[in-house]
C-alpha cells in the first residue's frame, strides 16, 4: 500500500511556493496537495492521468512501432544528460526509470532538495519537455531510519519535492504523478551508512503514453 499525491491541483498555486531562484518551498507547494491510496504504479497511471486530460493538454498518444523508437530518444538522451551525475538510467521493456540516491537527493529526514541536485533535475526536466508524450511518475523511498508512518510521510513529501520542481522547469501536471513508498522498498542493506544512502532515493519512472 503507498499514497497517490495528486500534482494536477498544483497548477494554480504553485507560483505561491516558488522562490526568486526557481526553487520550490514545501510548505507553498504542500498547500494544494491531496492524498489518494493508491494499488500499483501501473494501475494508478492508468486510472489518474485521464485519456481527455491529456488530450485537452495538447498530448497525443503513441502508437505501434514509434513507442519503441520514441523511448529509445528520449533513453538516450537522459544518458548524455545524467552521465558524471550520480543518476542511474535503466531500461526496463519500453520505460525507463532514472534512480537519484541519497548521496545527491536529500540529507537525512530531510524532503528540502540538496543544491546539488537542483542541475540534474535541471537536465531531466530539460529532456522530459522534448518528449510530452511520455507520463511521468515521481516515487520517494527511504531507509529503516524511524517509524513506518514517518518514513512513508518523508517518502511523500520527497516526492512532492522533486514532482514540484519538475512543474517549476515546465513540465505539466497532466503527465506527472508522485507517490510515497516509505522504507517498503529497499535496495541495498539498511544496516549499513552506505545501504542507508541507497535507500534514501528518488526514482522517476518514464512510461510511454499509449492512450
Amino acid at each position: 500500500m503507498f499514497k497517490h499525491i495528486t500534482i494536477i491541483a498544483l497548477a494554480g498555486g504553485l507560483l505561491a511556493g516558488c522562490a526568486e531562484d526557481g526553487r520550490i518551498s514545501n510548505t507553498g507547494a504542500g498547500a494544494g496537495i491531496g492524498a489518494l491510496v493508491g494499488a500499483g504504479i501501473g494501475a494508478a497511471v492508468a486510472g489518474n492521468k485521464g485519456q481527455g486530460a491529456l488530450i485537452g493538454a495538447g498530448i497525443g498518444a503513441l502508437a505501434g512501432g514509434s513507442i519503441g523508437y520514441y523511448m529509445d530518444q528520449q533513453e538516450k538522451q537522459l544518458r548524455q544528460k545524467m552521465a558524471g551525475t550520480g543518476v542511474e538510467v535503466e531500461r526496463v521493456g519500453d520505460n525507463i526509470k532514472l534512480i537519484m540516491p541519497g548521496g545527491i537527493t536529500f540529507r537525512t529526514g530531510s524532503s528540502d532538495i540538496q543544491p546539488q541536485f537542483y542541475d540534474p533535475l535541471n537536465q531531466v526536466a530539460a529532456v522530459l519537455n522534448q518528449y510530452p508524450q511520455s507520463i511521468i511518475n515521481v516515487i520517494g523511498h527511504t531507509d529503516n531510519v524511524g517509524s513506518d508512518q514517518m518514513n512513508q510521510q518523508l517518502s511523500e513529501r520527497r516526492a512532492t519535492s522533486v514532482a514540484n520542481y519538475l512543474l517549476s522547469k515546465g513540465v505539466i501536471p497532466e503527465r506527472l504523478n508522485a507517490y510515497g513508498m516509505g522504507e517498503t522498498q529497499p535496495v541495498a542493506d539498511n544496516n549499513t551508512d552506505f545501504g542507508r544512502q541507497r535507500n534514501r532515493r528518488v526514482e522517476i519512472l518514464i512510461q510511454p503514453y499509449t492512450g
